[in-house]
């Protein structure tokens, strides 16, 4: 392995991860656990909050985005929605070790407690002032009379400072001891398509075989979503025989049916981890699912398979580094055009066929919004689907959208900055008008 193929990969590793629940309310449950540890350790048994109970107070101050995506979004097991349950089941049952699977260790009797804590009006949640898109603190007080916080900012789990009575313990990559040599954005790794495409096509299988556990995680989630009764039940209808005169029983409908099946499951609260991208379990699952179910529906080995996914996880991280891991525009664009590169390179695809996917997709649905995590989203999962599948199908026929329509260049890299110009700074307004129709319901 070369030292820059170990770079790319060290990148996939801290970009690429399992995640339980969303992971804008996971951020927040994260925080609290972290910092009721810290009281747990400087407390002890006479007054650590887990020693206690529900017998502490929680703030919670959160940046718009996060308030944004965990007003709606079904928390795992709880049949609840929103932030103030996340941030008690960080308290009573969080272990901050555990990253974005931080409620692992959640049973019936750390949800009945958190509830009550909840019902007790224990927790509240208040808007940061803040200029940082993903920000949250979390500040416990337990009964011991002492109070400790911890902060996240940037990516969903890194733990920026922790403190107790106001005094600093810590700052900086308290959570993530492993990375804490790499403070460096997606941008800093100066990626390009090119490359992307000739590390995922040549580096050696067993250095990227672990990909392989996308597959593992996000069908999961998708059979789940197709057996139960979760959200909308997006997966289920295109999938269903009642709806067979509507949708077929084709490659587009089967892809459409797992991906939003999975993004279904996840979004009502099931208690099944996600293999995320860029702190996003949805764009995770967007950016593997049409993928994995190409393999499945046609027998793609996993050395082909592997290298499918590394292409489709690594564009969405190019493109996602730079919007910043929340913005205004719906991640399912940039998951589902990472897609849409896979299904061309395991349909036999070149690299220019790969560059004119992605501008096809730029040139498609470029502007959805998001409007907050919510068990809708599975519906925009599935339409980012159908439009990678058409991106992808029109690439190998050589069609690609003309530079000199909208935001196309010729330069496929500057095609990418274009999109991540609209979606980081032209679409705050937008970002900003869909904040304050939320919050006023």
């Amino acid at each position: 392995m070369t030292e820059r193929e170990a770079e790319i990969i060290g990148l996939i590793r801290k970009e690429v991860k399992p995640a339980l629940g969303c992971t804008e309310p996971i951020a927040v449950a994260l925080a609290v656990a972290k910092a009721t540890e810290i009281l747990e350790e400087k407390c002890g048994g006479n007054g650590g909050a887990r020693k206690i109970g529900a017998d502490f107070t929680i703030r919670a101050e959160v940046s718009g985005n996060i308030l944004k995506n965990g007003m709606g979004v079904g928390i795992p097991g709880t049949g609840m929605v929103g932030l103030h349950i996340a941030a008690a089941l960080g308290a009573v049952c969080g272990r901050s070790s555990y990253g974005l699977e931080v409620l692992h260790d959640l049973d019936e009797a750390s949800i009945a407690s958190a509830k009550r804590m909840v019902a007790d009006k224990a927790v509240t949640v208040a808007l940061a002032e803040t200029d940082h898109k993903l920000y949250v603190k979390a500040i416990v007080e337990g009964s011991c009379g002492h109070c400790a916080s911890a902060v996240i900012e940037d990516d969903h789990d890194n733990i920026v400072e922790t403190c107790f009575d106001e005094k600093v313990l810590s700052g900086g990559c308290t959570n993530r001891e492993t990375l804490c040599d790499d403070t460096r954005s997606t941008l800093d790794y100066h990626l390009t398509v090119e490359e992307i495409y000739r590390f995922a096509t040549t580096v050696d299988y067993d250095d990227i075989s672990f990909i392989l556990e996308s597959r593992t995680l996000n069908l999961a989630l998708a059979q789940e979503g197709l057996r139960g009764n979760y959200g909308l039940n997006v997966g289920h209808a295109i999938s269903s025989d009642g709806n067979r005169e509507v949708f077929g029983d084709d490659f587009l409908s089967y892809a459409m049916s797992l991906t939003a099946a999975a993004s279904d499951a996840r979004m009502a609260g099931c208690t099944l981890p996600a293999m995320s991208n860029s702190g996003s379990g949805n764009q995770g699952i967007t950016v593997t699912m049409p993928v994995i179910a190409y393999s499945l529906r046609y027998g793609t080995d996993d050395i082909r398979l592997a290298r499918a996914l590394v292409l489709s996880h690594l564009i969405a991280i190019h493109i996602k580094g730079y919007l910043g891991k929340l913005s205004a525009l719906c991640g399912c664009v940039i998951a589902s055009t990472g897609a849409a590169c896979g299904l061309v390179y395991l349909r036999g695809g070149s690299f220019e066929q790969i560059c004119w996917a992605i501008k096809n997709m730029i040139g498609n649905i470029t502007g959805m919004v998001c409007d907050g995590a919510k068990v809708g989203c599975a519906m925009k999962v599935a339409s980012g689907v159908s439009s990678a599948l058409q991106s992808a199908v029109l690439a190998r026929e050589g069609t690609c959208v003309s530079e000199h329509d909208g935001i196309i260049e010729k330069c496929i890299e500057k095609t990418i900055r274009n999109l991540g110009r609209i979606g980081s700074v032209g679409m705050q307004n937008t970002d900003n008008m869909i904040l304050d129709i939320m919050v006023c319901k």
